[in-house]
């Protein structure tokens, strides 16, 4: 049977959250013998083997910072953060991001490096208490910051919508963004407003970026997207009535409705968005049928 996950969905351990608070168990000799060094741009030491790429996992030290991902296999898995010109890591080769080795990784490992790359995104962004200003400090296995006061901030996640609009018949919408170099192009997208649902925001992207007024949305999927810190919720849409195009020239530069035909063979073939993220998921689910 085919794997319709977003590939950034993919992921087998155990996050074992209640072993985060658990000092004993977590100090045990061995425990972090399976760690996963992040350097300051995001990067990870990677391993190219006969069966494929893999992670350079490594042991970390008594008194070197510790984030725990979870379980696996019998393991405990966490993340350290490293520099790449440390010697301790002089004789790793290959140095790579989410975004180079993500789709190409074992379910196990893929779903580990989404969560260490997000956990090490939030603690760089949180050095400082939110609520007081102060510094903030890592705990509880690295899942939570505390200041002085005791104020607690947990990691962030934003939600953003991604849909796919349609006619109900054979086109759907790509856009560009305006940030996005001429000849990419995917489907809609952008973030939940404070105070609305996710079908809300479905609705209201839409309206905002092209002009038009959709309804039958449907849940179609979601996948973590830590660029920083988002959560991608998939979705549908038909569009109904007026089905011309109105570009907001803001946000999106360019928007066009496209068959099938011409995402498969066409102009629009080679303008996907790469398999890494959802929005290629559910293109192709749609032009294969099995979207809701």
């Amino acid at each position: 049977m085919s794997d319709h996950r977003p590939v950034l969905s993919r992921a087998a351990h155990d996050r074992a959250a209640l072993r985060r608070q658990d000092g004993d168990w977590l100090a045990q000799p061995g425990r972090r013998a399976a760690s996963l060094p992040v350097t300051g741009d995001y990067l990870v030491p990677v391993l190219h083997t006969p069966d494929g790429l893999r992670l350079a996992w490594r042991a970390a030290r008594d008194d070197e910072p510790w984030v725990f991902l979870g379980n696996h296999g019998g393991a405990a898995y966490g993340m350290v953060r490293a520099a790449r010109d440390s010697d301790s890591y002089a004789d790793v080769e290959h140095w790579l991001g989410l975004r180079e080795v993500g789709a190409v990784l074992s379910e196990a490992e893929a779903g580990l490096l989404v969560e260490a790359v997000a956990l090490a995104q939030w603690h760089d962004r949180s050095p400082f208490c939110a609520q007081c200003g102060q510094p903030s400090e890592a705990v509880e296995a690295g899942w939570q910051r505390r200041c002085p006061d005791g104020h607690q901030h947990f990691p962030r996640t934003d939600p953003a919508v991604i849909m796919l609009v349609h006619d109900g018949a054979d086109r759907c919408v790509l856009g560009r963004q305006a940030v996005w170099p001429v000849g990419r192009f995917s489907i809609l997208a952008g973030f939940v407003e404070a105070g609305e649902s996710a079908e809300a925001a479905v609705a209201r992207e839409v309206a905002e970026e092209v002009g038009l007024v959709v309804t039958d949305i449907r849940y179609a999927g979601s996948q973590p997207w830590p660029f920083p810190q988002s959560l991608m919720l998939g979705f549908t849409a038909l569009a109904a009535g007026d089905l011309t195009l109105r570009v907001d020239q803001d946000e999106i530069a360019e928007a066009h409705w496209v068959s099938r035909e011409e995402i498969t063979h066409g102009a629009f073939a080679s303008a996907l968005p790469p398999s890494l993220s959802i929005a290629h998921r559910i293109i192709t689910d749609w032009l294969s049928g099995h979207l809701p």
